[in-house]
């Protein structure tokens, strides 16, 4: 039986769920940005996953960098939607507008390992398998966004927040 968006989310931050995958961090990225303006949202959702982590004795693998930016692009891809959508979007039922974020987005949801996934378009390995981009946010390289041209929107979009965030 598949929970729904409330259930998902109360289970998340209650650390009950019985297990929590790559689709299931992408999924609760995703309900957070329904619920709340960006920044708070990622605050919402990183420390809901950092207690997720710890409650499984695993606080290890909370990583900043992947974090932040799989959230970005998250958001990105929902207001890209949203914008291609218009209203369309409000007359999805509530329980199949998950189920068609995840249709429309696949990339988002692959995690093979850190060699093979999405973020491969904006980092480099050594980057990504770093201390420092486990402990903090890590901006893309800017020869890397140059050469895909559509993680400048993302390093645009993390810059701004970042300042926002220091701001409070």
């Amino acid at each position: 039986m598949t929970l729904t968006d409330g259930e998902f989310l109360t289970q998340f931050e209650a650390t009950t769920l019985a297990a929590f995958h790559h689709e299931d961090h992408v999924r609760a990225a995703w309900i957070y940005l329904r619920q709340y303006d960006v920044l708070s949202a990622l605050a919402q959702f990183t420390n809901s996953l950092k207690r997720f982590a710890t409650s499984q004795n695993k606080p290890e693998l909370y990583h900043e960098t992947i974090t932040w930016a799989f959230f970005l692009l998250i958001h990105e891809r929902m207001t890209e939607q949203t914008t291609q959508m218009g209203q369309r979007g409000e007359d999805i039922p509530e329980q199949e507008r998950w189920p068609a974020f995840a249709k429309a987005n696949p990339d988002l949801l692959t995690w093979k390992s850190v060699k093979e996934n999405i973020l491969t378009r904006y980092y480099d390995e050594a980057t990504l398998q770093s201390v420092e981009a486990r402990r903090r946010f890590v901006f893309p390289r800017a020869t890397a966004a140059l050469n895909i041209g559509t993680s400048v929107s993302l390093v645009g979009k993390t810059r701004q927040g970042i300042e926002l965030l220091r701001r409070k």
